[in-house]
C-alpha cells in the first residue's frame, strides 16, 4: 500500500468507518474483495482516513490488512486499524489484541476507550482509575512503536452526562498520552444538537485536546449532530459511506462532506472530488448490494427532481429558485417528474431534458398536459416511466399519430394447473410488422413471461436488435377502487439493451392486458434506441 501523497490539510480529518462500523448494518456481509473495493472508491472520493477493520479479531478483518498491504495503492488516505484498550490488570507490551494493530502494518489506529464510568464498572469489571491505566498505557505503546492513535471515547455523551469529571478525565488522559485525537461518540444515538454543540464546546475548553465527532442515527441527527460538533470547535468527522451503520446507521459520509465543502467552505476534500460523490455513493450501494435511497440527499436520484407545475414555472426562469446548489456540483441531474400535477413549464423542461424543444409550440405543450392529466387519471404514472412518456410526447409531436413498430391483431395466454402442482402457462400472439402477418407462441413461467416470449419469437426476425433486449424488472400495483379484485391494475417494467435502462407502464383491468400495454412500450422504445425505423 503506498502512503498517501495528496491528503487534505491535516488540520481537519474526514473519516470514514464504513468497513467497520458501516459494515455492521443488518443485511450487509462483506467479503474481503468487497473491503478491498469499496476503499479504493473511498479513497478515490478522498476521505483522509479509511478504518478496515479490527484485525485480529476476526480472519476476514485480518486478511483484509494483509491483501491492502500489497493490493491498495492509495493517493489520499491513510488504512486505520481498529481495536481497544489493553485487558484490565495486563500490560499493553504483552497484550496480543495490541500486537496484532502493530502487526497489521497500518499507520494510525483507532483505540476504543469507555468514557462512560458504568460500563466501566459493569461491563470491563474494573477500576475506574484501572481504565485510565488501561488508555494511558494503550496509548502510549503504539505511540512508541510509531504509530498515530485516534480514541473512540465511547458512549460518551451518555458519560458525560451521568458523570462528566470522570468523562473529562478519559479525554485528558487520551491526550496526555499522545493520542492525536479524542473523539466524542453518540454511541446509542440519542443527543440533539445542542447538546453535542454545548458538550463539545465544555471538552474543548476544559481539555486543550483536539476533538472528533462520532454519532449514530438513532434520532435521525447524526448529520445535524456532526456538524453541531464542528460549529463548537471539531475537527475530525466519522462517517460512513450512505449512513451504513449498526441499527438505524451512522453519520452519513456525502451530506456531511458536501455541507462542509459547499456550506461550510472549506476544503475538506481533494480538488474536484465532490462532482464524483453520486457516482461512488451508488457504486458503493452496488458493492454492498442495497438499492441506493433515491431520497438521500444530495446523491439520490430524487434528490433534484421536480414534480409541482409552480415548481417547474420558476426553475424554467432560474433553477436557483428552488434548488439549493446546482446538482453538478454533486455529480448529480436535475429532473423534471411528469404527472398530473404537470403544467407547461414541466412539460417544455421534461421535452428539453429528452431533445424535444417545446418552447415555441405552446398547443402542442399543451395537448401533451393535457393527455398526460387524462392518463394519469386512469391510473397511469409517468414520473416512474420516462420511457412512456417519450412515446406519448413523439405520439403528439407526429400529430397524435402512433409511432409504432407492429400493429396487434391480437394476443391469448393460457394457464393450466394439474393434480399434482404442475402448471403450464401459453401465450400465442398475432400481429402486423413490415406488412408481415405474425403469429407465434411462447411458454413461460408465468402467463406475462409467456407473452413476453411469444412477443420476442415473433418480432426478433424481422428486428434482430430486439435479441439484445432484456426484462430487468416487474411490479404491479392493484390500484385504488370499489371494485375489489375488479380494480384497475398497473405495471411498470424496466427494460434494458446492456448499455441503458428504461421504464413503461400500463394500466388495464387486468395483469395480464395491463403487463401487455408495458410490454409494448418497452419493445417500441428498445427499436427506437436501436435506430430502427417505426
Amino acid at each position: 500500500m503506498t502512503e498517501a501523497n495528496n491528503r487534505p490539510n491535516d488540520a481537519f480529518h474526514v473519516f470514514d468507518t464504513t468497513l467497520r462500523d458501516g459494515a455492521q448494518r443488518e443485511g450487509i456481509n462483506l467479503t474481503v474483495a468487497d473491503k478491498l473495493a469499496i476503499a479504493r472508491h473511498l479513497d478515490e472520493f478522498g476521505v483522509g482516513f479509511i478504518e478496515g477493520g479490527w484485525p485480529g479479531a476476526n480472519p476476514r478483518d485480518t486478511e483484509f490488512f494483509a491483501r491492502a498491504q500489497a493490493e491498495l495503492e492509495f493517493k489520499h488516505a491513510q488504512l486505520v486499524a481498529f481495536g481497544a484498550t489493553r485487558r484490565a490488570g495486563g500490560k499493553a507490551a504483552e497484550d496480543p489484541q495490541l500486537a496484532a494493530l502493530v502487526a497489521s502494518g497500518a499507520p494510525v489506529v483507532t483505540l476504543v476507550a469507555k468514557a462512560h464510568d458504568r460500563h466501566v464498572e459493569l461491563a470491563l469489571r474494573t477500576t475506574l482509575e484501572e481504565n485510565l491505566e488501561m488508555v494511558r498505557d494503550s496509548v502510549e505503546f503504539l505511540r512508541a512503536r510509531g504509530r498515530r492513535v485516534f480514541i473512540d471515547c465511547e458512549h460518551f455523551f451518555d458519560g458525560y452526562k451521568a458523570n462528566p469529571e470522570y468523562a473529562l478525565a478519559v479525554v485528558r488522559t487520551a491526550h496526555e498520552a499522545g493520542a492525536d485525537v479524542v473523539v466524542l461518540c453518540d454511541t446509542n444515538g440519542g443527543m440533539l444538537p445542542s447538546g453535542v454543540h454545548e458538550t463539545v464546546a465544555t471538552v474543548l475548553a476544559e481539555t486543550g485536546a483536539r476533538i472528533g465527532m462520532h454519532a449514530q442515527d438513532d434520532t435521525g441527527c447524526a448529520v445535524a449532530n456532526t456538524l453541531a460538533a464542528v460549529d463548537a470547535g471539531a475537527t475530525h468527522v466519522q462517517c460512513t459511506a450512505n449512513g451504513y451503520g449498526e441499527r438505524v446507521g451512522n453519520a452519513n459520509l456525502f451530506p456531511v462532506a458536501a455541507a462542509l465543502e459547499l456550506k461550510y467552505d472549506r476544503r475538506v476534500l481533494p480538488a474536484g472530488a465532490l462532482t464524483e460523490m453520486t457516482r461512488i455513493s451508488h457504486a458503493i450501494a452496488e458493492v454492498v448490494n442495497l438499492t441506493p435511497s433515491t431520497h438521500q440527499p444530495y446523491v439520490g436520484f430524487s434528490a433534484f427532481a421536480h414534480k409541482a407545475g409552480l415548481h417547474a414555472s420558476a426553475i424554467k426562469v432560474d433553477p436557483d429558485l428552488y434548488q439549493h446548489i446546482d446538482p453538478e456540483l454533486v455529480g448529480n441531474t436535475m429532473r423534471m417528474l411528469v404527472s398530473d400535477m404537470a403544467g407547461r413549464a414541466s412539460i417544455e423542461l421534461k421535452g428539453k431534458e429528452l431533445g424535444y424543444d417545446l418552447s415555441s409550440d405552446r398547443d402542442l405543450a399543451g395537448r401533451v398536459v393535457a393527455r398526460v392529466k387524462a392518463q394519469e387519471n386512469l391510473g397511469y404514472t409517468y414520473e416512474a416511466a420516462d420511457a412512456s412518456f417519450e412515446l406519448l410526447l413523439r405520439d403528439e409531436v407526429n400529430g397524435g399519430e402512433r409511432q409504432r413498430f407492429f400493429e396487434l391483431e391480437s394476443w391469448r395466454t393460457i394457464s393450466e394447473q394439474g393434480p399434482k402442482g404442475f402448471a403450464g402457462n401459453e401465450a400465442t400472439v398475432k400481429l402486423w410488422a413490415k406488412g408481415e402477418r405474425k403469429v407465434a407462441t411462447g411458454e413461460g413461467n408465468g402467463p406475462v413471461d409467456a407473452l413476453d416470449k411469444a412477443l420476442r419469437a415473433a418480432l426478433e426476425p424481422i428486428y434482430p436488435p430486439l435479441a439484445k433486449l432484456e426484462l430487468v424488472d416487474y411490479k404491479v400495483r392493484i390500484l385504488e377502487g370499489q371494485h375489489g379484485t375488479g380494480s384497475k391494475t398497473r405495471v411498470l417494467i424496466e427494460s434494458t439493451d446492456g448499455s441503458a435502462t428504461w421504464s413503461t407502464v400500463g394500466v388495464a383491468d387486468n395483469v395480464i392486458a395491463a403487463s401487455w400495454v408495458a410490454l409494448e412500450d418497452a419493445y417500441t422504445y428498445g427499436l427506437l434506441r436501436a435506430d430502427q425505423q417505426p
